[in-house]
């Protein structure tokens, strides 16, 4: 099975079975085109009835095994040799030709799979024959029912296939006779087959091939009845011939197979085919036809040659057939034709003269035509009705039989049996029906018909027991037509009205049938169907149930009993008279005015004609008198009502007749009219009452008003203060009916009374001015739902039906809370507060009642038919999630928020197993349980489980969405854990051998099950989506749907299939493409699984290498693992049909490319797999393409009118707008995919070079201005319209101020939503929310216009998230394209130049609203990214500043923008802020402003004042944001703070720098204003500066929240002088003094790294640094002026004293870290701050103290770092790395061999000659080397002498002479070396240059420290000789001379006490010493420093100082020459 299609051929692709479906309407997302092009290339096949898959013949055999085909359709198949076997196997079994049998096979294949797997070829043939058998068998049955909607739409010009049946109808049947005789022969033929010889021998075999005969006889059947209905005339050829089979095959019941047809589905086919052969018979003589007496015709030139009266001949033969047949099962017939003779035969006795070609005829049905006299014989038509009408003829019985017991009548049957009849209960065959009903009528008077009473069951099963659309149309033409055709037709309701109310039953039914209503749900017939509920009014009931409401309310007559003795005597009230005239005979008159039961009044010498004869002691009379029949309805339920109230015992009849009211009259009650109310006829009568009352007003409010007030005008019907209305009866008669069983619980519950009652309040409901009635009366029992200590009568009486398993007033009360919450919602009285309160309080009733009486029971209760359990659970789930469909997101407020938090609760926020079992055991079970229910032909039963699965599905979605929007969203609900356990008991069909299920595995199966509906798919994919959505937030999240899948692999390909296929339902391929791409982003399983399609495993490769090497035939490759169809490979397909779906159904093409979105973002995960696909070119073109589409102009998005559209409807923008927003999400996709994989390509590249194939395709849309400026302009335009809500929300609050905006809100997920008239708030809900105000007439325009304000809002809103998504994948992918995109001069200038156009739109912003604020961000964040590509510049084009001089100009109007203001952004008053993005754009204009007036031709002086006015904005706006940033971080750890906080002060130092802002005193003056300098100090003292507090922020960020960027904003201070002074005096070190590590730093113990961030800088340490940092630049920037803050900053030293003096302590043999090393740089430098500003001025003695304890410190530390310096290899020994790239680098470095080459040691050896130069410099400072140098000798400082003079080097000591000579020496080597490099080399590698840390380091900046190093050694150096030498009277201490391994600290000793003798000055010594080595040494120093000097000075460029002549003249003249 190897082969592929070389193309697609829809005669594969879409089956006959799918083709009826698309037909019938079952399917969507077919056009006209297309179903006109699926059946116009199978014309031929539909015409060869006969046999449509042909015959085997050699030719097609030769086409076979040539290998190629071609189809009818012109697409050539290629057939691969092990396909052949397979076509030829299924051609010989089911002998049909072999081009059909390849087609069959790939259609099988295509559309049900390949259901085996066997290595053995000749087995598989086998298998496959008997598998593609039933797919066979089905195909022919559907091939003719193909025919069938194409007849239907023929007939009715407004079916949607109307046009298309008129052009293939006629090639399908060019002769219409001809093919119903080809039918005819087909049936006879196939009734009188014998069994294949091949079949014959197989029992099972032989029934299956029998019984598929008999339904191909029935469908054929259905086929000619279609036919025959308005396509082909009936001539007297064809009726011959269809009458004439009809009794040759005895109506099909004669078969040659009859013994195989023995069982119940062969018997229900047989009945079936008896029954659409009656049918057939009456259809063909046209009663309605021959009933038009002016059509008929008897002429030799009729006008209607086609009709079969035209054919004397054939009528007579057709007379003669019928006759002979006689009644017995051709009765229907016999009757019908008799109609057609007596039609016939009026017309002949009419005529003149009979034609000679009729005598012949007419001689044989009317012997007394032409006659004077005959006596011998009366007419045929007349003996044969006759026939018809005796009992025994069984007429009526059959009639009768046919509407309640045949599928073709009753639908309930047809589920039943599982009949094959097509359409059952088609209007067609009750219109047929009527016909006959309508002729038997005609034919005779109704009253002579002998069984009257079956003659009203049939009118009544035909006209009322159905649903509703198949009776509707049946009834509406009755009152229109028939009724007013003439009396004979009315006549059965004139006989009913007569007898009216004496026998009122029969009226009764008769009107409640003819209501169009359908049958009643305590009908055994009645299929429950719950969509009957909600297709509402139609015009048909509307207008039926107007005509019955007036045919009762103006009845023209009266009957009453009249006992004899009313006649006689002085008193006699009514008198006889004889009116010879008058043809009535004998009449009555009253003497006396009459009140008749009713209310009306009988006038005094009224008229009445009496019905039974004058002997008797009681005459029947009636009297023409009109009166309300609905008046006296009510009279008997007031009366039935007060005799159960009174207890009036039944069957007491009165002692006198009718009481005398004031004199003048007399008053009639019931008993007195004669009513016949005894017994259990009182019950009968008053539930049929009920029925007929609620079939008039149910769902149509306005019909019930009107009876309703009928009801209560007029006089009063009883001589009572209260009359009791309709529903204050009928809540009596329900209470009465449930306490009267209460009281005798043994006997049975009056059933049918209590479910009418019921009814009857349910539909009151609906009537807006009554509803409120019922509530009142519900409220005032407690029999019906209890309270909350009693559970009330209905308990008691609903639980004897669990005992007799059927249900119907337990049904009857479940929607009656239904409707209670419907009518509740709907109609709120907002300012009533009592009826609130009454209607919730019944609410809370009823749903406790429903809740713990019925839905925790009814899974364990006794079902006479199971489908009963499936509508109970229905109900109380379409309760439920009616409640829920009405909640808003918050529940308070929701219009009933307790019965909405307490049905959450119950299902979610406090679940109980209990409550949550009856959804499990439905959604597990439910898949074995319909799978045995088809499999036991219970129809009836499986159509309930899936509306049951419907409703469930749809609750559970619904409960889960509310989980994901709430406050738990990340606790997993019982629910959740329920659908992801296993339960017993419910196995799945489709894994027989597991014994327990899971509920997601089912979900998964009810996916692919196509017998489950269209809505059960739908629902069950939707909830795996949500399911996986909820599990990944979910914390701990333990579960993943692969574990509850059977079998992952399977269920992955099924929903492949399902996206595939192209004709599968486009809602269920859009959401299983909607899950794919959600298990893509959460579940990494199913991911790979929908990317592979399958889990990868060993026996991949171990089968790979078996077949290696070895030849392997055509049959052994058929089992070989083909290509597995993945997700990746059909979205791919799609991606290639492009240009396609753009234009036809671009919904589809943006599920394709979110998925590959998706992908894309996984793209590292499923690298290897991808990686073909990434290689593509052609993917790449196809999504450039789709990138770059044109989108077109923006629709207009306001709603003006609607329409219905498959079904569902529309607003007339609807269309436009949501293919334009689809489109826009394509292109979005498409950017997002490019920018994904130019990412991708980036993060994994090997190559610096290449670019990916993806930005090569879309490269030059960059490069050109032109190209690049539309698609940019094409997504910045916003079309959202705030003034739609503000529309809505007046119309809302003034006309229906009980409903909100809110509460209309989707609480689906935005990236779920499909755009359109619901994609924000649900229209649905709202037309639902205001239908109870459609009753009245003024509130309809309001109503017109709500909806319409929100369809405009829901269509903007879908255009604006759709550009929202356009922005953002350009915003992606212009950030992407930055390390590829190379951006040139002219490059740049197009980026800003679209950049301004981009900010000039949003400078122009003037919208209010949080949707807008997102618009704002998403815009500016796109203006960033443009700007963030086109990058800083030092272009001084004007192509460039222009363009950058408006984009400084609108940006300044941006943060100035009073609508979208960014002080409202900062203050969180926006759901999404936008000021991060704007201060990210700030920071850009700022900083390239910086570089633009730093020149001096750059800018204008008009220029630079649009700078600076955007800086000044920028700053106000800035300072304020500090503010308020400060405070809210002073009250909560927050991470969007601390990103706000980074920005604004990042932005704050750019705008706050000399170059931009040459003035502080505006923004000093509003930061002291604001106070925000104090404000950091504060916050920066009360927080957590290391970050510990929040360990897992600190593990994942590694630093802490808002410390780092405090420290910025100090720093940024400290470098201006003036902002420093202020800052200093805010209290500065006061808060460096007292923070949450002072405690840490006053104790020294603040290390390089924490033990709990390995591989990091401790916070802690970086903190303490930039402290020190901070102090020092503010000491000076201060100055001269900070002698009192350098004496407050010493307290800061001493206070962290342990802490630097620990940092100064680092020795040789210590590790060396490069934090370390910044911390000895800044201590240096606070000190170095502190010593000079000690130099200018007198400092106080604690500086000097401070000082002089530095000194000795750094004069060690000094030591130490002159042999790191002068030893390398050590030094990178030493070196211990912090952080992960320290280590790389080190790891990169130990492979080096050449020391100089290794970069980290460069970078170390050059921090340390910038610390060494620090540290001598500060020495310098404190020995104040400068006035010695200048000075007298007299005025140097010569305490501070300290370097001991002498050549030695210890480590131990403090650094000496020989120290720092040796210091020198070696920073002279080095300066050397790096003077004989080029001054640009870098001295390290590129990739390391280019690191963060290691900065990049050339040979100039290496050059400039160590020459620095140099002259601060050589200064510091020579001028403490000269004081050493200046000290003439100084004793060395002992053993200095001696001992020169002495430290600094002995030979500072203080002196012993005892004098000693006198000793030689170490003055002395020094400089008899000076003459030899050091003197010479120095100088030689200087001199060879000179010319190297020099050559430093060539690269470091003018301005450089060569200091050597001025120490080489110093050093002569006071060292050299005095020695």
């Amino acid at each position: 099975m190897s082969s592929r299609l070389s193309e697609r051929s829809n005669l594969i692709d879409v089956t006959y079975t799918q083709l009826h479906s698309i037909l019938s309407g079952h399917v969507e997302g077919t056009n006209p085109e297309q179903i006109s092009g699926y059946l116009n290339q199978r014309i031929s096949q539909l015409k060869a009835i006969v046999n449509p898959f042909g015959k085997p013949t050699d030719s097609s055999r030769r086409q076979i095994n040539s290998g190629s085909v071609t189809l009818n359709d012109g697409v050539v198949l290629r057939v691969e040799d092990a396909d052949k076997d397979f076509v030829f196997a299924i051609s010989d079994a089911f002998q049909i030709d072999e081009i059909s049998s390849l087609v069959l096979l790939r259609s099988f294949l295509y559309n049900e799979g390949l259901p085996i797997d066997n290595a053995d070829n000749s087995s598989l043939v086998q298998e496959l024959v008997e598998a593609i058998t039933p797919f066979y068998f089905l195909e022919r049955l559907s091939l003719l029912r193909v025919l069938v909607p194409l007849f239907r739409a023929k007939e009715n010009a407004s079916e949607p296939l109307h046009d298309i049946a008129l052009s293939v109808l006629p090639q399908i049947l060019p002769d219409g006779q001809q093919f119903t005789h080809s039918l005819l022969s087909v049936y006879e033929r196939k009734s009188r087959e014998s069994l294949p010889e091949k079949v014959s021998r197989d029992p099972k075999k032989a029934s299956r091939w029998a019984k598929q005969n008999s339904k191909e006889q029935l469908v054929i059947l259905e086929v000619l009845f279609w036919a025959l209905w308005g396509s082909v005339a009936c001539d007297g050829t064809t009726v011959e011939r269809v009458l004439t089979t009809a009794y040759n095959l005895k109506l099909g019941m004669e078969q040659e197979n009859t013994t195989l047809l023995l069982d119940d589905e062969g018997m229900q086919l047989q009945r079936d085919k008896a029954t659409i052969w009656i049918i057939l018979t009456i259809e063909v003589l046209e009663l309605e036809t021959i009933a038009d007496f002016s059509s008929l015709e008897i002429s030799n030139n009729p006008q209607r040659r086609d009709f079969y009266t035209a054919s004397p001949e054939s009528m007579k033969r057709i007379h003669e057939l019928i006759y002979a047949g006689g009644t017995g099962q051709y009765v229907c017939t016999y009757m019908a034709w008799t109609f057609v003779l007596s039609r016939l035969c009026a017309k002949a006795v009419e005529s003149k003269e009979v034609p000679e070609s009729y005598r012949a005829f007419f001689e044989l049905v009317l012997p007394q035509l032409n006659r004077a006299y005959s006596k011998d014989r009366e007419a045929v038509h007349v003996l044969m009705s006759r026939a018809c009408l005796e009992p025994k003829s069984g007429l009526l019985s059959l009639m009768k039989t046919l509407l309640t017991d045949s599928p073709l009548f009753v639908t309930s049957v047809a589920w039943k049996t599982g009949s094959t009849v097509t359409d059952p209960n088609a209007i067609a065959f009750r219109s047929v029906f009527k016909g006959l009903v309508m002729s038997l009528v005609e034919l005779v008077p109704v009253e002579i018909i002998p069984e009257f009473d079956l003659f009203i069951e049939v009118w009544i099963a035909l006209f009322g027991r159905s649903e509703r659309q198949s009776v509707a149309g049946i009834c509406s033409q009755f009152w229109q037509a028939d009724w007013q055709t003439g009396l004979s037709r009315r006549a059965i309701f004139d006989v009913c009205r007569t007898r009216f109310p004496i026998q009122c039953g029969q009226l009764i039914r008769l009107l409640r049938c003819m209501t169009a209503s359908g049958f009643l749900d305590t009908d055994p017939l009645s299929t429950a169907d719950y969509s009957l509920d909600i297709d509402g009014l139609s015009d048909d009931r509307e207008l039926c149930a107007r005509h019955v409401f007036y045919f009762l309310d103006k009845l023209p007559t009266y009957t009453q009993v009249i006992p004899v003795g009313a006649c006689t005597g002085v008193h006699a009230l009514y008198e006889r008279q004889i009116e010879s005239s008058s043809t009535a005979g004998i009449t009555y008159i009253n003497v006396r005015p009459v009140s008749l039961p009713g209310g009306g009044v009988l006038p005094v010498g009224s008229k009445g004609r009496i019905l039974n004869g004058d002997g008797g002691d009681l005459l029947v009379v009636v009297w023409q008198h009109e009166h309300s029949g609905w008046k006296l309805l009510l009279e008997i339920l007031i009366d039935y009502a007060f005799k159960l109230r009174s207890g009036a015992g039944r069957g007491s009849k009165s002692s006198s007749f009718g009481q005398v009211v004031h004199g003048l009259g007399i008053k009639l009650s019931l008993r007195d009219i004669g009513l016949e109310m005894d017994g259990e006829t009182d019950e009968v009568l008053v539930t049929d009452i009920l029925d007929l009352v609620r079939s008039v007003i149910q769902d149509n409010p306005a019909q019930g008003e009107q009876l309703m007030r009928s009801l209560e005008s007029g006089t009063p019907l009883v001589p009572t203060a209260s009359i009791p209305d309709l529903v204050q009866l009928t809540t009596g008669i329900l209470e009465e009916a449930l306490t009267r069983y209460n009281a005798h619980p043994r006997a049975s519950p009056p059933s049918q009374l209590i479910t009418s009652a019921i009814s009857v309040l349910s539909a009151i409901l609906a009537i807006p001015s009554y509803s409120i009635r019922v509530w009142i009366y519900i409220r005032s029992t407690t029999a019906l739902f209890g309270s909350e200590k009693q559970p009330g009568f209905t308990s008691a009486a609903l639980s004897t039906e669990r005992v007799t398993g059927h249900y119907t007033m337990t049904l009857a009360l479940l929607k009656l809370v239904e409707q209670l919450c419907e009518e509740a919602s709907l109609l709120l009285v907002p300012d009533d507060v009592q009826v609130r309160k009454l209607k919730d309080e019944v609410l809370m009733r009823a749903a406790r009642f429903v809740h713990t009486e019925v839905w925790l029971e009814h899974l364990g209760w006794k079902y006479a038919q199971l489908g009963d359990r499936f509508e109970i659970g229905r109900r109380i789930s379409a309760f439920y999630l009616k409640v829920l469909q009405y909640t808003p997101p918050v529940a308070s407020d929701a219009p009933f928020p307790k019965l909405s938090q307490a049905v959450l609760d119950l299902l979610l926020f406090k679940a109980s197993v209990l409550a949550i079992n009856p959804l499990m055991s439905a959604i597990s079970a439910g898949t074995q349980m319909l799978q045995a229910l088809y499999s036991s032909r219970r129809y009836g039963d499986a159509r309930r489980l899936i509306y049951l699965l419907e409703l469930n599905l749809q609750l559970i979605r619904l409960v889960l969405q509310r989980k994901c929007a709430s406050e738990v969203a990340y606790k997993p609900c019982l629910l959740e854990q329920a659908l992801c356990a296993q339960i017993t008991g419910g196995a799945a069909s489709h894994d027989p051998y597991r014994s327990k299920v899971d509920p997601i595995d089912a979900l998964a199966f009810y996916v692919k099950e196509r017998d489950a509906g269209q809505i059960v798919p739908l629902e069950a994919i939707k909830i795996l989506s949500i399911i996986c959505s909820s599990l990944s937030m979910s914390r701990p999240n333990s579960s993943t749907l692969v574990g509850h899948l059977s079998d992952p692999e399977g269920v992955v390909a099924s929903f492949v299939r399902v996206v595939q296929h192209p004709y599968d339902d486009l809602s269920l391929r859009y959401s299983t493409w909607n899950f794919i791409t959600v298990a893509m982003d959460k579940e990494p399983a199913l991911a790979s699984l929908f990317v592979a399609g399958q889990f990868r495993s060993l026996a991949e490769k171990d089968m790979k290498s078996s077949y290696k090497g070895k030849e392997v035939g055509a049959i052994e490759m058929t089992s070989a693992p083909a290509k597995i169809t993945n997700a990746v490979d059909v979205a791919r397909d799609a991606l290639a049909n492009w240009e396609q779906l753009w234009e036809s159904n671009p919904q589809l093409l943006a599920c394709v490319l979110r998925f590959l979105v998706v992908v894309w973002r996984h793209g590292l995960e499923h690298r290897s797999v991808l990686e073909n696909l990434r290689q593509d070119s052609k993917v790449w073109e196809q999504l450039t393409m789709l990138a770059c589409s044109e989108l077109g102009p923006i629709p207009d998005f306001e709603a003006e009118d609607y329409a219905f559209v498959d079904g569902k409807r529309r607003s007339n923008m609807y269309d436009a707008v949501a293919e334009h927003c689809y489109r826009t999400e394509v292109k979005s996709c498409a950017l997002h995919v490019i920018g994904l994989d130019i990412g991708i390509h980036y993060q994994t590249r090997k190559s610096t070079n290449a670019k990916p194939a993806s930005f090569q395709k879309i490269e030059s849309r960059f490069r050109s201005l032109e190209e690049l400026t539309d698609l940019i302009s094409e997504a910045t335009p916003s079309s959202y319209a705030p003034a739609l809500y503000d529309a809505l929300s007046d119309t809302l609050s003034t006309s229906f101020p009980t409903l909100s905006i809110a509460q209309l809100e989707i609480q689906l997920l935005t990236q779920q939503r499909e755009f359109g008239d619901e994609f924000s708030f649900s229209t649905s809900l709202l037309r639902s929310r205001l239908r109870g105000h459609r009753a009245d007439n003024l509130m309809l325009p309001k109503i017109n216009i709500a909806e319409r304000q929100l369809s405009s809002i829901n269509l903007n809103m879908s255009l604006t998230h759709a550009q929202i998504a356009l922005v953002d994948a350009w915003r992606l992918i212009l950030h992407q394209v930055i390390p590829y995109l190379s951006v040139e001069a002219s490059q740049r200038s197009i980026l800003l130049t679209i950049g301004a156009s981009v900010s000039f739109d949003i400078n122009k912003e003037c919208r209010l609203g949080d949707m807008v604020a997102t618009i704002h961000g998403t815009r500016i964040a796109l203006l960033v990214s443009l700007l963030e590509l086109a990058w800083f510049s030092n272009s001084e084009q004007v192509t460039e500043i222009q363009p950058f001089i408006e984009l400084v100009e609108n940006v300044r109007g941006i943060v100035l923008n009073e609508y979208q203001s960014p002080k409202k952004s900062i203050q969180g008053i926006f759901s999404v802020p936008f000021h991060q993005p704007l201060l990210q754009l700030l920071y850009f204009c700022v900083k390239n402003a910086r570089s633009l007036t730093r020149r001096t031709k750059a800018l204008n002086a008009e220029q630079r004042l649009k700078v600076s006015s955007m800086v000044e904005a920028a700053l106000e706006f800035v300072i304020d944001a500090l503010r308020l940033t400060f405070m809210a971080a002073r009250a909560k750890v927050d991470l969007n703070l601390d990103k706000d906080m980074e920005l604004l002060i990042a932005v704050f130092e750019q705008c706050t720098r000399l170059d931009v802002n040459p003035s502080s005193t505006i923004w000093l003056t509003q930061c002291q204003e604001a106070d925000i300098v104090k404000a950091s100090l504060d916050l920066y003292a009360h927080i957590d500066l290391v970050g510990v507090s929040d360990m897992s922020f600190l593990l994942s960020t590694k630093r802490s929240l808002y410390a780092p960027h405090l420290l910025t904003f100090h720093m940024a201070l400290a470098s201006i002088p003036s902002a420093a002074e202020r800052f200093a005096g805010e209290g500065l070190l006061s808060a460096y003094c007292n923070n949450s590590i002072s405690k840490a730093a006053s104790a020294g113990l603040i290390d390089e790294v924490l033990p709990e961030l390995p591989g990091h800088r401790s916070p802690a340490h970086h903190v303490y640094c930039t402290m020190l940092s901070v102090v020092s630049a503010v000491i000076v920037a201060l100055g001269r002026n900070s002698h009192f803050f350098d004496a407050e900053a010493c307290g800061l030293v001493q206070l962290y004293g342990d802490q630097i003096t620990r940092a100064l302590s680092w020795t040789i043999g210590e590790s060396i870290t490069l934090p370390l090393i910044e911390e000895m740089d800044q201590v240096v430098n606070i000190f170095s701050a502190l010593a000079r500003n000690a130099s200018i001025f007198n400092a106080k003695s604690v500086i000097k103290n401070v000082l002089r304890a530095f000194s000795p410190l750094a004069l060690r530390l000094l030591q130490q770092l002159n042999y790191a310096i002068t030893h390398p290899n050590h030094l990178g020994s030493l070196f211990e790395p912090v952080t992960e790239e320290e280590r790389t680098l080190l790891e990169k470095d130990s492979a080096v061999t050449d020391i100089w080459k290794r970069p980290l040691i460069a970078h170390l050896m050059h921090r340390l000659f910038q610390l060494s130069s620090n540290i001598v410099f500060t020495l310098t400072c404190i020995s104040k080397a400068d006035a010695v140098l200048i000075g007298e000798s007299s005025d140097w400082p010569l305490h501070e002498a300290l370097v001991v003079p002498h050549s030695k080097v210890v480590l131990g000591e403090s650094a000496s002479i020989g120290t720092l000579l040796e210091l020198a020496n070696g920073t002279l080597d080095m300066l050397k070396n790096l003077t004989s490099m080029p001054p640009g080399q870098s001295l390290v590698r590129g990739d390391v240059a280019m690191s963060e840390k290691f900065s990049e380091l050339s040979v100039q900046r290496g050059v400039q420290t160590v020459r620095r190093n140099l002259e601060e050694t050589l200064v510091y150096m020579i001028t403490q000789l000269a004081m050493w030498l200046s000290k003439s009277e100084f004793e060395a201490p002992a053993g200095e001379t001696d001992g020169e391994d002495q430290t600094m600290a002995d030979s500072q000793k203080p002196e012993p006490k005892e004098r000693r003798g006198p000793r030689v000055s170490l003055g002395a010594q020094l400089r008899r010493g000076m003459t030899g080595e050091m003197a010479i040494d120095v100088q030689t120093l200087l001199n060879k420093a000179r010319p190297i000097i020099a050559k430093a000075d060539a690269i470091l460029g003018k301005g450089q100082v060569d200091i050597c002549g001025v120490l080489l003249n110093f050093l002569q003249n006071h060292i050299v020459s005095t020695t």
